[in-house]
């Protein structure tokens, strides 16, 4: 065990929850109407929860279980075998345990974004735990328990290169998104403004300060490499956050804070699978295109494909994640063949399974409030509870 390693990767540990509680939730929370904004919270947290006993259950040993195939076996079923000395490199595996966990919560966190506002909450928890064990998990293995998408895998020698989660976590998650939003349609009303701007740049401001423990954290060491994805990482959000805003200048003659935030998002979620491999230049460039890239994929999403992703997760994170790992074969940094494919069979895959979850949960619980309680906001008429108090 290496000290500076461990305290290293404690650090971005709690730094990668921070990212999900409070920052995604306030994030969210914010974009919503005021009568919606408890209840995107409840769904961020009951994820945080149930995602962590589901972990320590099966997703861990799904996801890094015995290296090889499509999944890792049960053999680390609630940290079966695991001490206080096991290791994995140089940190202790319990601590590789808890920082793979963070990624595990957050993950299905991100698809909260896709139904807000008309989601039933027993859909949330339903779908989010099954999603999490036979989509995210085995997508994991795939690609960082030593599956058959990792080094000497189909691909050959050199297999995907995925730094901190371009595939496993954004192109997952958005595609999700993309899915659910299909199948529940668009909300009654989807003109309404964000209700507190305020809260969007506070957890905006979180999640960017959060990534660097997924980013710099994804090297499992406090080295250079680790140094490096942090400093591309805050380059990377800083780039996309001043191409947005100009990009919104230019087509609607203003910029404004929640493009400015959002550019941010699409900024980090497009850095993440090359954030371990390329240099300071490399991330302005990554940067910079995908201010101006993920915006355009709004306006596909919400006005041409007419879906009602409501808060933008494909066209940020699923988008920003594809973009960032296709730029790393692109800067040299990966096998072509490993990157394109990897992300048309994890697509595939996370599109089919993410419908068919869905069909199944929807036989066990009602997926859409019905259309009183979506007019009155699901704080008060499903959780009993509301943020404000409001005048209407």
């Amino acid at each position: 065990m290496n000290a500076a390693d461990t305290a290293f990767l404690i650090t971005a540990t709690a730094l990668v929850l921070f990212m999900t509680l409070p920052a995604l939730a306030l994030f969210y929370g914010g974009l919503v109407r005021a009568r919606n904004v408890l209840s995107v919270f409840m769904h961020v947290f009951s994820i945080a929860c149930l995602m962590s006993i589901l972990w320590l259950a099966l997703g861990y040993t799904i996801a890094f279980g015995e290296p090889g195939g499509v999944w890792g076996g049960l053999s680390r079923a609630f940290l079966n075998g695991v001490t206080s000395d096991s290791l994995t490199g140089t940190v202790p595996e319990v601590l590789f345990f808890a920082f793979q966990m963070t990624f595990a919560i957050i993950t299905p966190a991100l698809i909260v974004g896709a139904y807000v506002e008309r989601v039933g909450f027993g859909f949330v928890l339903t779908f989010s735990a099954a999603w999490m064990l036979l989509v995210y998990a085995p997508v994991v293995h795939w690609i960082w328990g030593g599956g058959f998408m990792a080094d000497g895998g189909i691909w050959g020698e050199t297999g995907t290169r995925d730094f901190a989660g371009g595939i496993v976590v954004h192109e997952t998650a958005g595609l999700a998104a993309l899915v659910i939003a299909w199948f529940l349609g668009p909300r009654k009303n989807r003109t309404t403004p964000p209700h507190q701007p305020g809260l969007v740049m506070i957890g905006a401001a979180m999640l960017w300060v959060g990534w660097f423990g997924f980013n710099g954290g994804s090297a499992l060491a406090a080295n250079g490499q680790a140094a490096m994805a942090i400093t591309v990482t805050h380059l990377s959000a800083a780039a996309a956050s001043l191409s947005w805003i100009l990009w919104e200048r230019i087509k609607f003659g203003r910029a404004s804070m929640v493009g400015l935030v959002t550019g941010t998002i699409a900024g980090l979620a497009s850095i993440t699978p090359a954030a371990g491999f390329v240099g300071p230049i490399a991330a302005l460039v990554i940067g910079a295109v995908a201010g101006i890239l993920c915006q355009e994929a709004v306006n596909l999403v919400r006005n041409r494909l007419k879906i009602d992703d409501t808060l933008d997760v494909f066209a940020v994170h699923g988008v920003g994640g594809i973009f960032g790992t296709i730029m790393v074969a692109v800067l040299g940094q990966g096998a072509w063949i490993a990157q394109l494919g990897a992300l048309a069979l994890v697509g595939v895959y996370t599109v089919v399974m993410s419908a068919v979850l869905l069909k199944l949960v929807a036989m066990v619980t009602r997926l859409r409030v019905d259309a009183e309680t979506e007019t009155n906001g699901l704080d008060l008429s499903v959780h009993g509870e509301r943020a404000y108090e409001l005048n209407s």
